[in-house]
């Protein structure tokens, strides 16, 4: 059984790949630190499991969720995070993942995750409502952001959630005023929020930035 593992750590995924490994019949094909090399990885090796970090640079979860099971379908995905949180959820299964497993629950659970993947069954830890779990796997695509916001979507609303006014977010990205407004505009429709106050909840539900 063939698996990718996704994080941007080189630590975490020695980690990984050392309690995967102890494990008769687990084969880590490839590692990634970054979305763009998971997605090469997945097309080329075509793994039965990816596990994959929520919280990638430029690239998120739910994106490569969707960007890995483009190139390669049979490949079952993993989010491994060190977050529990419900809207996480949410967006990944929307996205497509069939696994959420907690960082701290690494050492007693990834095995088993991993092999209940394998095996084409869900595998979530934490402290999920089980309502929602079921509801989820019987109806993917119900209750999922409406759209999942690009990268650069995603920066503007976690500056702007940290207090930078549009401005500012201009000078730190070194985009015009009008790209930005454009992109935020974006990422409110997206959303379905209409006041910047409802974006900045937003971004701290889904970890963007600190509470």
């Amino acid at each position: 059984m063939t698996i990718l593992i996704v994080d941007d750590h080189s630590a975490i995924r020695r980690g990984v790949r050392a309690i995967l490994e102890s494990h008769l019949g687990f084969a880590v094909v490839g590692e990634a630190g970054t979305g763009a090399e998971a997605i090469d990885l997945a097309g080329l090796h075509q793994p039965d499991v990816a596990v994959i970090d929520y919280s990638l640079p430029v690239m998120n979860g739910s994106q490569l969720t969707r960007r890995i099971r483009e190139a390669s379908p049979r490949t079952e995905v993993l989010v491994f995070t060190m977050h529990e949180s419900e809207a996480l959820v949410r967006e990944v299964l929307g996205a497509g993942a069939r696994g959420y497993l907690l960082k701290s629950d690494a050492d007693q659970q990834l095995i088993a995750a991993v092999d209940a993947l394998s095996r084409r069954q869900p595998y979530f830890t934490g402290r999920v409502n089980q309502t929602l779990l079921a509801h989820f796997l019987a109806h993917p695509r119900e209750g999922s952001e409406p759209d999942t916001l690009t990268a650069r979507e995603r920066e503007v609303v976690r500056l702007i959630a940290e207090g930078l006014s549009s401005r500012e977010v201009s000078e730190t990205l070194a985009i015009s005023l009008k790209t930005v407004e454009t992109h935020r505009s974006s990422a409110m429709h997206k959303l379905g929020l209409s006041t910047t106050a409802a974006l900045v909840r937003y971004a701290v539900r889904n970890k963007l930035v600190e509470p």
